[in-house]
């Protein structure tokens, strides 16, 4: 699995992992953006991360409140200043999805992100190993191509959301090689 290969050689990314094991949070991955950006970053030949790179925390546990998430991220930031963490405990989250039922679990919530390149999360296993999750597989992170999930496909107002992201997140900028499909031809 070539993503694996990638994955395994970034010492940061191992550190950042044990850091995130070490919470004990229920359901704890490091997802989406910064997963993505790391493999997209590698294939260029850029570094893992830079100063810019968030730090994606995702969680599920519906005894941890908002405030509570909100301690434990700032916590994150005094205790690994040299990261830009953003904890979200994917209890809460759906309701940044236009029309989107509450998520089950952390994987749930993942495959349901906008982009299958996006959806995607590692953790240690609990032999320490690194554990993958990849709802739709590596082709579209591999090939720098940029497609809708199957969650947004099916919901014209989930759609504009992806469309405002693309334009938002201006990716191409910093990947031109990216090939970005589901845009509303206008």
């Amino acid at each position: 699995m070539k993503i694996r290969q990638i994955l395994e050689e970034s010492e940061q990314l191992f550190k950042i992992l044990q850091i995130i094991d070490s919470l004990g949070l229920k359901d704890a991955w490091l997802s989406a953006g910064t997963l993505r950006n790391l493999i997209w970053n590698k294939l260029s030949g850029y570094t893992d991360f830079n100063q810019m790179s968030d730090i994606d925390v995702v969680f599920f546990d519906d005894t941890v409140s908002y405030e509570k998430t909100c301690q434990l991220e700032q916590s994150l930031r005094k205790n690994y200043p040299e990261y830009i963490w953003e904890l979200k405990n994917q209890v809460y989250m759906h309701i940044h999805s236009p029309e989107t039922s509450p998520y089950t679990s952390s994987c749930d919530a993942v495959s349901k992100y906008p982009e299958k390149c996006t959806a995607i999360a590692a953790r240690l296993d609990k032999n320490h190993k690194l554990e993958l999750f990849l709802p739709y597989g590596e082709n579209d992170i591999l090939n720098f191509i940029v497609s809708p999930t199957p969650h947004f496909l099916e919901n014209p107002k989930r759609m504009k959301v992806y469309e405002e992201r693309q334009t938002k997140k201006n990716w191409k900028g910093k990947w031109p090689n990216l090939e970005i499909k589901g845009l509303d031809s206008k």
